[in-house]
């Protein structure tokens, strides 16, 4: 009876993983999805990338960054971060110049319409996170932040057990 239990349990996780699974997928490609990235970011010469909108929200916080330190604080490769800066470059929302303090190192600063920018996108982040969450009782929320800092911890952890060696 206890195998019986089990296999149906494994039933039931697998069953969840897979919409669990799908959600995720909706979440990232769905139809909803694009149109939702480009409600956001805009569209045509003028739109940005996610990436960029990670890299505005980090030069947000402080007037210098070093490239190193962008590439650490988001997780990507100091080649990832150069073309994102690059780009937000061309749009006029960065500037790279040397560093005062050590010539040799390269930081980079927001603009006044990366500054802009940012703070119209924060606010539709600010729409549509009120829209979101206004589908959940008060006391589904801090359940539901639980969960998905838990599923980020849960990947984190995959990612990291699974490491090339």
């Amino acid at each position: 009876m206890t195998e019986a239990l089990s296999t149906d349990r494994q039933q039931e996780l697998y069953d969840l993983a897979v919409r669990i699974g799908l959600a995720w997928r909706q979440l990232r490609r769905g139809a909803s999805g694009a149109q939702l990235r480009e409600w956001l970011y805009s569209a045509g010469d003028e739109s940005i990338e996610q990436g960029q909108m990670d890299t505005l929200d980090l030069l947000a916080q402080r007037p210098a960054w070093r490239m190193s330190e962008l590439a650490d604080a988001l997780g990507i490769e100091p080649s990832s971060v150069t073309r994102s800066v690059q780009r937000l470059e061309r749009l006029g929302l960065a500037t790279r110049s040397p560093s005062a303090d050590d010539g040799r190192v390269v930081e980079v600063q927001i603009t006044t319409g990366g500054t802009e920018m940012h703070e119209a996108l924060a606010a539709k982040r600010t729409e549509l996170m009120t829209h979101i969450l206004g589908a959940y009782r008060g006391r589904e929320l801090p359940v539901l932040a639980d969960l998905l800092e838990r599923f980020v911890v849960a990947v984190d952890s995959f990612v990291e057990q699974h490491q090339p060696d």
